[in-house]
């Protein structure tokens, strides 16, 4: 408080003006402060205006604004002083609340920095020296390694188009309206430059040699708020020319969420395991389609899936786990950045920016894309140092050491780096003809000439919407394009025009913001941007000298640019920070010269066209002149014209293409793998247990009774069966390519039932038990069973010693929290190539002693963290939790092993005794994508069961195509606590529990479980 005596002083200046009898001693020396001021400035002194001017000059607060003109139009003098008494003790307050946010929030990022840096130097130790055995491999194999680089390096060749290939790329951008014609950019925040880029991009790549097909998945959207054509499944982009070899480019709609609405991206978090399932029911069909067509009926998986923005790259992380190709991901633009930002605005909370922006959720899933991507492709080198810098799953220097180590053939230590590739966007060009390197104006006179009429049809009516609005449209046009968001900076950009009368003379100003209908009913971050631009060109007096037409198509955005030039005009972007700027590629492709903002993707692109300036978009004046030197100066004018249609082509669609490709084929180290088959159904059902064994001649009958624990009366039968699958199974050496038999359904039992000392309760063999009995009622012979748990196998074959049924009633075990996935029917077979599924990035011995040293708190003991090595297997680490003990919580451990370079999943397990520390694509979800694709069981055909509590991946268990049955009272003691602290992101920003596929069952005997399914349509 003492930082706010200040503001006690005015406060009681202001309270006491008048009345000298309720003066108190304690404010005398204030008041004598506001006295000699009084005598300095030889005039009467206001303690109430002087407190309200200096306090409103000091915080940019549009409300305070707002309150303080309320004030000067009060006519009442006692109200207008009881509204300054009011609005002083607000403002006192707001001071009070920014002072104590910005305290709080620089506390915070300066211990973030300080474990951040600790990370990195302690990677940075490891790294550091190379033993001498090291240094000879390094020289001897430096010719050999650097063939098996899988990172990006000097010798980078270019994509060859005359190389035979048949490639499946898959894009995804979820959130905004994304349609292949007449885009509708700038009607939201969410529907701008990345939906152009994402689809052009799918178009570009079609046309590629080498490229057979490109699908770009978005949600599908079929609400009455939004056009029809959002709801359609498949949308072709490029149809392909004839002996082309490719089958073109298709924008695919997965549904997810409710059917019915147009959901913000920042609503869209909790239904993004919904879209990962209906994508990857896609792809997998797809890949079948693909396989038939040209690659001989082996499946044809993706070259790469390459997410874009957050979301989308959290969608590409868990399906390029579960396929096994490599990810790709853009970040567009970056939660961490802008939080920082919003940060140091201090007009809002760490709570209040999180409940607005969800961008917590937003950040992970960005560390995520991170842990997952081979490469991240990046629009400039600034967004490389400045933005991706803030994350803790990047370090360029740690990057840069690591791929020197590859390149030498040393070990890397388990530690991994994506590597960062700048390919700036490209532009489609069709649209630009000859005439527009011309410098022509014929047409815009013939627009201005006396017989307007006669010629006004020959010429574009975006062309005369503009022109009306100005008195003299033979002056150069100024031209911005952009959405009406602050962030654009548009209304600078008016007042900079607006006061410079020398540049009005010269000059017209045309404001392409969006489409809009009524600016009431726009969202509220709009509205005020055009409120404001609209109050600008009235207190100005701009009328004849500014146009803002309400709406234009996107294919007649050409034809914007093309009046600008014709007029001899200038392209500005004066974004506060933009981080590409493709709409200053595309002027300088119709030969307007452009002024720009110094933050961001400009400065990059300015240096490769030369073709304008750069200016401080928080400086006016600035502004003013940039605009000024090119409007006047027609030498330099026509200099950057002539500068920017000679190097455009640096920025074209093929060329971004090739040098994609060129990235992508020498970053993939993971190639999908022979063995990952997708399951023939044959026309004809055969035995359920001999489906997929068609070279033996053993079959019988499986029409006989069967009893409750589903052992089948010909016992000697049955164990006659196991022993030729699994002899057949050992000559061949590919368990994992059998399947258990034809299942119509999958019951997942995932009831973490575990005491508060993390032993099995009672209640996990009744769950079994009545599950089982619920669905022999169904029909046993169409069901199958999965059984996931944190536990080890030995743990589980334990735990199921006393239940009433066999394990080999289960067609797999998936055990230590999805690391392992083993098969009863074959002898608990462990699938080797999931195995060989989740080697990527796992750093193996390199972590071990690590996560002990990380997990324990600054005050801890040794004991608290001891390793369990009867538990821990090659892809399992268990770690041993002392009661009472304090541990880190996951999402703290886990940045801390990022800033190490290190990339795994952690699971707390057994009501908190056990941490399980697996590979990064390791997870009990997971391993259940994977047993659909190698069964053939649609996602949708799965009910999972679990009680209200679990191990921390609970929450992922939930969401999903899946359906989930919560069986209250099945579990006493859960994880959840040790998942994340307060100040991250919560619960409903990962699932949806209103969700119509998550239900609960009143309790977990059988025939509540029954009624459950009979309510699902299950009978």
């Amino acid at each position: 408080m003492a930082g706010n005596e200040w503001i006690n002083g005015y406060l009681e200046a202001i309270l006491d003006v008048g009345s000298s009898t309720r003066k108190k001693n304690d404010g005398k020396l204030k008041i004598e402060r506001f006295e000699e001021e009084k005598l300095k400035e030889q005039k009467l002194f206001s303690p109430t205006k002087y407190f309200v001017e200096e306090v409103i000059n000091s915080f940019d607060e549009s409300d305070l604004h707002r309150t303080w003109v309320k004030v000067i139009a009060t006519r009442n003098t006692r109200e207008r002083s009881n509204r300054l008494e009011n609005m002083c003790w607000r403002i006192w307050h707001l001071a009070r609340k920014k002072k104590q946010i910005a305290w709080d929030d620089a506390r915070k990022l300066a211990k973030r920095r300080l474990v951040r840096e600790q990370g990195r130097n302690d990677a940075a130790d490891d790294l550091s020296e190379l033993s001498e055995g090291e240094k000879e491999k390094g020289d001897s194999n430096l010719l050999e390694s650097a063939k098996d680089l899988s990172r990006i390096n000097s010798d980078t060749q270019i994509w060859s188009d005359d190389k035979f290939r048949h490639l499946y790329i898959v894009l995804i951008s979820i959130h905004g309206l994304v349609r292949g014609d007449n885009m509708e950019l700038g009607r939201d925040s969410d529907t701008g430059g990345q939906v152009k880029y994402v689809v052009e991009l799918a178009r570009a790549l079609a046309n590629t040699k080498g490229v057979y097909r490109v699908d770009l998945l978005t949600r599908q959207i079929a609400s009455p708020e939004v056009d029809s054509s959002y709801g359609e499944p498949i949308e072709m982009l490029s149809c392909p020319s004839d002996g082309s070899g490719s089958c073109g480019a298709y924008i695919i709609r997965i549904p997810c969420g409710p059917r019915d609405k147009y959901i913000p991206k920042e609503s869209l978090w909790p239904h993004i395991p919904e879209f990962v399932d209906g994508a990857l029911n896609h792809i997998v069909n797809m890949a079948r389609v693909l396989g038939e067509q040209v690659n001989g009926g082996k499946p044809t998986w993706p070259y790469v899936i390459h997410g874009h923005y957050a979301d989308a790259g959290e969608v590409a992380a868990h399906l390029s786990g579960v396929l096994n190709v490599p990810m790709v991901l853009t970040g567009h633009s970056l939660g961490r950045n802008k939080f920082e930002q919003l940060l140091k605005q201090g007009r809002l909370s760490r709570e209040d920016i999180n409940t607005t922006y969800r961008i917590m959720r937003r950040i992970e899933a960005e560390e995520l894309g991170l842990d997952a991507a081979e490469m991240v492709v990046t629009s400039t080198k600034q967004e490389i140092d400045e933005q991706w810098g803030l994350y803790d799953g990047f370090d360029i220097k740690l990057e840069r050491k690591l791929r020197i180590r590859r390149r030498r053939g040393v070990s890397c230590l388990g530690r991994c780096m994506p590597r960062m590739a700048v390919i700036p966007p490209g532009m489609d060009f069709s649209y630009v003809t000859t005439q527009d390197s011309l410098e022509s104006d014929g047409d815009l006179k013939s627009l201005l000439s006396s017989d307007r009429n006669q010629n006004k049809r020959h010429l574009p009516p975006i062309w005369s919407e503009i022109m009306r609005f100005f008195s003299n449209p033979h002056k150069p046009t100024i031209l911005a394009l952009s959405r009406p968001d602050p962030k654009k900076n548009v209304t600078t950009l008016l007042k900079a025009f607006g006061e410079c009368h020398r540049l009005r003379e010269l000059a017209n100003l045309t404001l392409i913001l969006g489409n809009r209908d009524d600016i009431e009913g726009m969202p509220d971050s709009s509205s005020i941007v055009l409120t404001t631009v609209l109050k600008l060109i009235d207190k100005y007096d701009l009328y004849g000298q500014v146009a803002y037409p309400k709406h234009h198509k996107q294919s007649e955005v050409p034809e914007i640019y093309r009046l600008a030039a014709k007029t001899k005009g200038v392209f500005i972007n004066p974004a506060l920070v933009e981080p590409f700027g493709l709409t200053l590629i595309e002027a300088a492709a119709y030969g307007l010269p452009v002024v720009a903002t110094k933050n961001g993707g400009p400065v990059d692109i300015l240096k490769a066209l030369n073709n304008g300036l750069l200016v401080d978009p928080h400086d006016q004046k600035a502004i003013e002149d940039a605009l000024l030197k090119l409007v006047a100066d027609k030498n330099l004018w026509s200099e950057c014209r002539k500068n920017g249609l000679k190097n455009i082509n640096r920025f074209s669609w093929p060329e971004h293409c090739r040098n994609y490709l060129s990235h992508v084929e020498h970053c993939r180290n993971r190639h999908p793998t022979s063995r990952l088959e997708i399951m023939t159904i044959p026309e004809e059902p055969m035995s359920d247990s001999l489906r997929d064994v068609e070279d033996i001649s053993l079959r019988f009958s499986i029409e006989g009774d069967f009893k409750l624990n589903g052992e089948i009366d010909a016992a000697a039968k049955q164990k006659k069966l196991i022993e030729a699958i699994s002899q057949t199974a050992s000559s061949n050496g590919n368990p994992s390519s059998y399947s258990p038999g034809r299942r119509q359904m999958l019951f997942v039992i995932a009831t973490d039932c575990y005491n508060s000392e993390g032993g099995t309760t009672e209640k996990f063999q009744e769950i079994i038990k009545n599950v089982m009995k619920a669905a022999g009622c169904l029909g046993l012979g169409k069901i199958g069973f999965v059984l996931v748990t944190g536990s080890s196998l030995r743990e589980t074959m334990e735990a199921l010693s006393s239940c009433p049924v066999n394990v080999e009633d289960f067609d797999a075990l998936i055990c230590n929290s999805g690391s392992e996935v083993y098969y009863p029917w074959m002898d608990l077979v462990a699938d080797g190539d999931y195995e060989a599924h989740l080697e990527y990035r796992w750093p193996g011995e390199n972590v071990r002693s690590t996560v002990m040293r990380l997990g324990r708190v600054e005050d801890g003991c040794e004991d608290d963290i001891t390793e369990d090595a009867a538990v821990c297997s090659s892809r399992c680490y268990s770690y041993n939790i002392k009661p009472g003990a304090k541990t880190r919580r996951i999402d703290d451990l886990r940045q801390r092993l990022r800033m190490r370079g290190f990339r795994c999943n952690l699971i707390f397990t057994r009501a908190a005794s056990r941490l399980n520390v697996v590979p990064l694509f390791a997870s009990r979800i997971q391993a259940l994508r994977y047993l659909s694709i190698r069964w053939g069981i649609d996602l949708s055909k799965v009910i999972v069961f679990m009680g209200e509590l679990g191990d921390t991946d609970y929450e992922e268990l939930l969401g999903g195509l899946h359906k989930t049955l919560i069986l209250k009272g099945s579990v006493e003691c859960g994880s959840e606590k040790l998942l994340r602290g307060k100040d991250n992101f919560k619960k409903e920003d990962t699932v949806s529990m209103e969700s119509p596929n998550i239900n609960y069952v009143e309790s977990y005997e059988a025939h509540n479980i029954s009624a459950a399914l009979g309510t699902l349509g299950i009978k």
